[in-house]
């Protein structure tokens, strides 16, 4: 049995290199995003959920949509 290395020019590695440069960045501002909304989540909930504002679910999402793009601006400026 032969065991065969991918070469430098193989299909694969530019995939994995690809994928080293652009979704690390992503996966991290989601990360902190979600520990950002695990901290303020708790604070707004009985806000969230008392009818006043907008739909519950809804304002969750945008809560952690901003959490998120809170995070991607942090770790842009670090």
């Amino acid at each position: 049995m032969s065991i065969t290395t991918l070469s430098s020019t193989a299909p694969l590695t530019d995939l994995v290199f690809g994928a080293s440069l652009f979704f690390p960045p992503l996966f991290k501002a989601v990360l902190l995003g979600f520990f950002f909304w695990l901290l303020i989540h708790p604070l707004l909930r009985g806000w969230m959920y008392s009818g006043d504002i907008w739909h519950p679910t809804l304002m969750d999402l945008s809560l952690f949509v901003l959490c998120v793009t809170g995070a991607l601006w942090l770790l842009s400026l670090g």
